[in-house]
């Protein structure tokens, strides 16, 4: 019987691969590296052998997909930022019996899934920043799910989530569960991007206040609270990928029935207008 052995809320900021580099932001996020880090030491210790990542930069159209290829290498280049993610090598081992057993479970659950094995299906960055920082040693699997869901209710995805719980707890794979996505996610407008000192602020006063609040409820164990508005908060305050990252999270956690508290690894901070952190939530043993 697999189990999911550690989950999170991450952060993917391309700024973090800017960070190793010399230039002006050398450093500068050097806290969310190292978040990403221990996050990965604790999947190590917890014993997770795959990561499934719930990825807010694949956009999917139609259906619900997986990622499952066997094994993933590429260079990479990002096309919303190529001057700050490009020749970017990886080369991971893939689940994908664990992404199969995904689709499967929640195709008979009622929401149409695809797992893919098709070798010119690359990565997307919501996957890979995280993956070069956790998984340095490519000793973990990894499965990447598609978490930028244009025409998708809430609804169906937390069917999708519970279904990737109910498969990975029929599964013989232990998994470390990662939501990578931001908390608000209103980028600076292009035009005053540039005046407002853009990449180390936040665009909304307002969007700070409720990212503050639900890291608030998370650390308090609230989740009941939270799931209450988070249709509200992704909508007023631009969840990336309309949060469904963070809905299918929950949702295999067990949604409401889910207990835990969210332990913040990285202090919350702000990026090109969007608000940052690393959260782990804890879980029964």
């Amino acid at each position: 019987m697999g189990k999911i052995v550690l989950a999170a809320k991450t952060t993917h900021v391309p700024t973090m691969l800017l960070s190793e580099m010399d230039g002006p932001l050398k450093g500068c996020r050097e806290a969310a590296i190292e978040g990403h880090r221990e996050i990965g030491r604790r999947a190590r210790e917890a014993g997770a052998d795959t990561f499934v990542v719930l990825d807010t930069h694949w956009l999917v159209n139609a259906g619900y997909h997986i990622n499952a290829n066997h094994r993933f290498k590429g260079t990479f280049a990002s096309h919303e930022f190529p001057q700050f993610i490009k020749d970017l090598d990886y080369e991971y081992e893939g689940n994908a019996a664990l992404g199969n057993l995904m689709a499967e479970t929640a195709t008979n659950n009622g929401v149409y899934t695809l797992s893919h094995q098709v070798e010119s299906l690359d990565l997307e960055y919501g996957t890979l920043v995280p993956m070069r920082y956790m998984n340095e040693d490519k000793a973990m699997k990894v499965v990447s799910v598609a978490a930028w869901c244009t025409v998708h209710s809430h609804a169906s995805t937390r069917t999708l989530g519970a279904s990737i719980g109910e498969a990975i707890a029929k599964s013989d794979s232990n998994v470390a569960l990662i939501a990578s996505g931001s908390l608000s996610h209103h980028i600076w407008p292009n035009d005053i991007y540039a005046e407002n000192n853009g990449t180390f602020t936040i665009s909304s006063e307002f969007n700070r206040q409720v990212d503050l609040r639900v890291l608030e409820l998370w650390q308090q164990g609230d989740i009941e609270t939270f799931l209450k508005m988070l249709p509200d908060y992704a909508e007023f305050c631009d969840g990336e990928g309309d949060m469904h990252d963070t809905v299918m999270l929950f949702a295999a956690l067990g949604w409401d029935k889910y207990k835990g508290k969210g332990e913040i690894i990285t202090d919350y901070f702000p990026s090109s207008g969007t608000g940052q952190t690393n959260v782990v939530f804890s879980l029964d043993d």
